[in-house]
């Protein structure tokens, strides 16, 4: 839900390879290493990982 309302939403994609890019580039470079997450002990997903290996 958050990935939709804070970046798909915003934009109109020409085709597939577009959208794929510019969810891949937010997924990497935004969601894994900036925003926190409740059910990981409030890390984000790249700390929790670090954390874990």
């Amino acid at each position: 839900g958050h990935l939709k309302r804070e970046w798909v939403y915003q934009f109109k994609y020409k085709n597939f390879e577009e959208a794929y890019q510019s969810i891949f580039w937010y997924i990497e470079a935004f969601y894994n290493s900036k925003q926190i997450h409740q059910s990981l002990g409030y890390l984000t997903p790249n700390q929790f990982e670090k954390v874990s290996a």
